[in-house]
């Protein structure tokens, strides 16, 4: 398949171009004065959801509650889609207009923290006394030396949420290894039961056990050279890992209509045990207890590989994409104390329970109050990250490469799936997009 000819690629360029205008003509509206017409200080709080409340639905509760307990402070609520979301603040960087605090990439807040753009934030941690709320991996991952540029917004736990009814009704067991989970979906597609439900209709990145597949395969280890050239993407065990996918592939893994469902259609279809497993996160416990399969529901941190490379016992546990602040707050007293109240309070045991009371694990080290019965399908999540020999990577590895690169990750796989790309198209096409984004 010729990468042009690419439907997801056509899309995006479209809405690219739209949300060049369409940034353009909201730049000024990124940043806010200190203080409004009836005396309150404002902050802007810009997010990766078109719309926040229904969307995200913990971080729209803290903001709700920091504002009661802060009558004098209001937080405008922004966001739009990842894509456009990232591309308006890179245009809001060049021009110096970012909003007071920010969800982005971890590769684009490296960015804007070298272009001086973003406030360093280990002094406010330090003043707050949160700098040992956090775990230290947390610290390091949004550390540039002595400088911390971003703090944790939500907790990244991913895998395989896993409806054990629809398992044992056909006489099989909860898989381990890649071979297991082969023999898992040739059983089910047999008995035209989808195996794994994902959705690729604009939401090419809801790939998340792909890529922790990745750190399966030395991801880690490799990513910095993947980065200056000095390995290709286009390598032996990526290319095995690719093969693998594959597999799952012709075994009927996947939906018929994978192409044009997208995630929140792909968690309905498991929601309503239409799929044994989902392709999602800790996000997804919600939704889930809310289901009628809530009683059957396991969480799976993918399949080990006999032929991976490294470490196997592995679930993605880490923080998400972080929060920064604008650089331009530490000149104005009244925003900069806003935004230290706000810091405070988000990372307070009080807003980390709000957290959990939405779905979400802590990101400091608060210990969660869960209600088992209420809250089984997170507690089964939170299991799963904790349970003896279970290590995590440091990060995912879309976080860790920049956007143009992520991008061509997600593509990558789902092209795979989809049966659009074969692995060795796949891999090169990452490789193409590390080419552009080292001249």
């Amino acid at each position: 398949m010729r990468r042009t000819a690419h439907p997801r690629r056509i899309r995006r360029i479209a809405l690219g171009l739209v949300a060049v205008t369409a940034a353009a003509l909201t730049l000024s509206a990124c940043g806010s004065t200190a203080s409004s017409a009836d005396g309150k200080t404002n902050i802007t709080l810009s997010m990766q959801n078109a719309d926040v409340k229904t969307a995200d639905p913990a971080t729209w509760a803290i903001v709700q509650a920091f504002q009661k307990a802060n009558p004098d402070i209001t937080v405008t609520v922004s966001g739009e889609a990842v894509a456009d979301h990232l591309q308006k603040l890179s245009i809001a960087a060049q021009s110096d207009t970012l909003p007071d605090i920010f969800w982005v990439y971890k590769s684009t807040a490296e960015q804007m923290q070298k272009a001086g753009k973003l406030l360093d934030l280990a002094p406010v941690l330090k003043d707050l006394k949160l700098t040992d709320s956090f775990p230290k991996s947390t610290i390091a991952n949004f550390s540039n030396g002595n400088v911390i540029y971003g703090v944790p917004y939500q907790g990244l736990l991913t895998g395989l949420w896993v409806n054990t009814k629809i398992l044992s009704d056909n006489g099989l067991t909860p898989p381990k290894t890649f071979d297991d989970l082969v023999k898992v979906t040739k059983v089910l597609n047999a008995k035209g039961v989808t195996t794994i439900s994902n959705g690729a209709n604009q939401s090419s990145f809801s790939v998340w056990a792909f890529l922790t597949m990745l750190d399966r395969y030395g991801f880690g280890d490799k990513v910095k050279g993947l980065l200056d050239g000095s390995v290709k993407y286009s390598n032996d065990e990526f290319l095995r890992l690719y093969q693998h996918i594959d597999q799952l592939r012709k075994a009927g893994a996947f939906p018929s209509n994978v192409s044009t469902q997208t995630y929140q259609q792909a968690v309905d279809q498991f929601t309503s045990g239409k799929a044994a497993m989902l392709d999602s996160g800790v996000w997804a416990s919600s939704a889930i207890q809310a289901s009628p399969i809530a009683p059957n529901i396991s969480f799976w941190q993918g399949p080990q590989f006999s032929d991976g490379v490294g470490e196997q016992n592995i679930i993605m546990n880490v923080a998400s994409a972080p929060f920064a602040v604008d650089h331009k707050v530490a000149n104005d007293a009244k925003k900069l104390d806003a935004v230290k109240k706000f810091l405070a309070f988000y990372y307070s045991d009080e807003a980390q329970q709000i957290l959990v009371d939405n779905g979400q694990p802590p990101v400091t080290t608060y210990k969660a109050k869960l209600d088992a019965q209420k809250q089984g399908a997170l507690k089964a999540a939170l299991d799963a990250a904790t349970a003896d020999g279970v290590t995590s990577p440091l990060s995912q590895p879309d976080l860790l490469v920049p956007t143009p690169v992520a991008n061509s990750m997600y593509d990558s796989i789902y092209g795979v799936i989809e049966g659009q790309l074969t692995p060795s198209a796949a891999t090169d096409l990452v490789q193409k997009a590390l080419d552009s984004n080292q001249q």
